[in-house]
């Protein structure tokens, strides 16, 4: 999971669906893994929430002291306050918390829409600054993605949020971005990420599986300092479609792509049965791997890694990285949840950040 540290932009740390662990793991990692922050350090979250989150954590024992900080307001960055100005006038800190009040009362474990729109609110000033290159990075805890479309958040193109991958997507004006998650045992790649099953085989096109290939491609050799990447790519049906007899998808349309970047000289594989290719015989070559489908991917992943595993936006104009968990609700304030994958989500970011 080794990448190139290019510069020294401070990062900033999206805490999520309130109701959730995210503050509790970013609480978490300000206590017990200072070294992992590099400094300055903004982090999105409500103030008073966030108060309560670290009282909350200290009467259970998770921490035994209150990380300090400075505060800086939502608004005044909304209207044209400079990010970097704000923090050395608020305090000496080098860690900030960006209030962005939520609308309704927050208790840990309890979702509620009517905060949906302060989720958003954190995802849009993330974007903007990490688009304009205030920060050189963007680490995002997790949110509850049934609360944002509960509330009707959109896409800038109408459709329905989906998940932080096609928000900043379409916020930063991609035309395909592609999600990848890693561990120290491998690197997937997904060519269709939050859809139906059902609509897999329509959606996995020529063009589909072209781009995902340029950007994974690139993305390992720039970011990630591999100057000829090995790249696998796994099939979409069962023995990659048994020559035809179970599915023709490998023939018509994946493994013409894959021959044309073979013929370029690029090190990428025909389309693989996906049940052995996540075995060690391949594993220990390979550099990355192209799955067609979310849960094709990133099952054997996790199965190598769960709370160990980093999500990588490649493609975006600027680094995104995440934690491979969800909301966790029963976690939330009780000082069960883990923060290994945020803090090696920091990590990569670090490294990767340009």
């Amino acid at each position: 999971m080794n990448a190139q540290t290019t510069n020294t932009k401070p990062l900033l740390i999206t805490t999520g669906e309130p109701a959730g662990i995210g503050m509790d793991i970013v609480i978490d990692v300000l206590c017990h893994h200072d070294d992992a922050l590099p400094k300055p350090i903004f982090i999105t979250a409500d103030i008073d929430v966030w108060q309560e989150r670290i009282t909350m954590l200290q009467e259970v024992g998770k921490i035994d002291h209150a990380p300090s900080f400075g505060v800086i307001e939502y608004d005044d960055i909304v209207h044209g306050g400079d990010l970097l100005d704000l923090a050395k006038a608020s305090t000496k800190q080098d860690v900030f918390i960006i209030n962005i009040p939520c609308k309704y009362k927050v208790n840990a474990g309890e979702l509620c829409t009517h905060n949906a729109q302060m989720v958003e609110m954190q995802l849009n000033i993330a974007h903007r600054l990490a688009n304009d290159g205030v920060i050189g990075a963007i680490v995002t805890a997790p949110i509850q993605k049934s609360v944002l479309i509960d509330a009707d958040v959109r896409l800038d193109n109408g459709e329905m949020f989906s998940g932080h991958t096609e928000y900043f997507m379409h916020k930063a004006g991609c035309d395909k971005v592609v999600m990848m998650l890693a561990n120290a045992k491998m690197r997937v790649a997904l060519v269709t990420t939050h859809i139906p099953l059902r609509d897999v085989a329509n959606a996995v096109t020529r063009d589909e599986v072209r781009q995902t290939v340029v950007i994974t491609e690139q993305a390992m050799r720039t970011q990630f300092g591999i100057k000829r990447p090995k790249i696998l790519v796994c099939g979409l049906n069962p023995h990659a479609g048994e020559s035809g007899h179970l599915g023709d998808e490998e023939m018509t349309t994946i493994n013409p792509v894959l021959q044309e970047f073979i013929d370029d000289g690029m090190d990428i594989s025909l389309a693989m049965p996906a049940d052995t290719l996540f075995t060690d015989k391949y594993l220990q070559s390979a550099d990355a791997i192209i799955a067609m489908y979310h849960d094709q991917g990133l099952a054997p992943l996790k199965s190598h890694g769960f709370g160990d595993t980093v999500n990588i936006t490649l493609g975006l104009p600027y680094v995104r990285t995440s934690v491979d968990h969800g909301t966790a609700l029963d976690l939330a304030g009780t000082g069960r949840a883990s923060a290994g994958s945020l803090v090696q989500a920091i990590i990569v970011a670090r490294q990767m950040c340009g």
